[in-house]
């Protein structure tokens, strides 16, 4: 039952974006490649972001460490790893020909990532201790993944710009996690994990805008 929590709520998130993209569908076999891409690209983050403790002491009483624990550590890591293939690998997919498609790769990616985090939270703690970590997660994982799946749309729609959105899907994506991040360490003050989640709730309403915003520019270009 545990695992099941872990894995269902990225799976939920992944088909409803995937059922989104009705235009033109991105094959399968590349939107399961994306999901392993997150899984692996977890893994990755989390060894690097390891041997990075191991080597520079973070305190957890110091603010200045709780803060490049969080922004560092966890969101730049956590998202440079999604960001190493979505614009390493996943960008040059033939299939990734209109910005929407974009978003759709990158949830992909953020899915799988998110899941493997879950996975991993329940094999080394139990569902019950990471349980708040583990149902604010995945939604987080998916706004992040709204971000950095815009810009990159952004950056295959202008390629002169190609550097600027690049740099923007990454930090803006690792800004988010690593915010979340900070207040989610201060759980036993109510207030401001709270603040936490409802600047999550926040960007997800923007998130969807700019959802909104790439769906209707791809209808006027179908329709055209």
């Amino acid at each position: 039952m545990s695992m099941l929590i872990a894995v269902l709520p990225g799976i939920i998130i992944a088909v409803y974006f995937y059922l989104r993209d009705l235009r033109e569908p991105e094959p399968s076999g590349l939107l399961l490649m994306s999901l392993l891409f997150g899984a692996v690209s977890f893994f990755i983050s989390r060894g690097i972001g390891y041997l990075l403790h191991h080597f520079l002491y973070v305190s957890h009483q110091d603010e200045l460490n709780e803060i490049l624990s969080a922004f560092v550590f966890i969101g730049l890591l956590g998202e440079g790893g999604k960001f190493l293939f979505l614009r390493g690998i996943t960008f040059y997919y033939k299939a990734f020909n209109q910005p929407f498609d974009g978003i759709v790769y990158a949830i992909m990616v953020g899915m799988g990532y998110a899941t493997a985090e879950n996975v991993f939270y329940v094999i080394s703690s139990g569902v019950n201790a990471d349980a708040l970590r583990m149902f604010t997660s995945v939604p987080l994982n998916a706004v992040c993944a709204v971000i950095m799946g815009y810009f990159l749309g952004e950056a295959k729609l202008f390629r002169s710009r190609i550097f600027l959105y690049s740099l923007l899907a990454l930090l803006l994506a690792a800004i988010v996690h690593g915010y979340y991040d900070y207040f989610l360490q201060m759980v036993y003050i109510k207030a401001l994990w709270m603040q936490g989640i409802i600047s999550v709730l926040i960007v997800i309403v923007l998130s969807q805008l700019a959802i909104k915003r790439r769906k209707a520019e791809n209808l006027k270009k179908f329709d055209q």
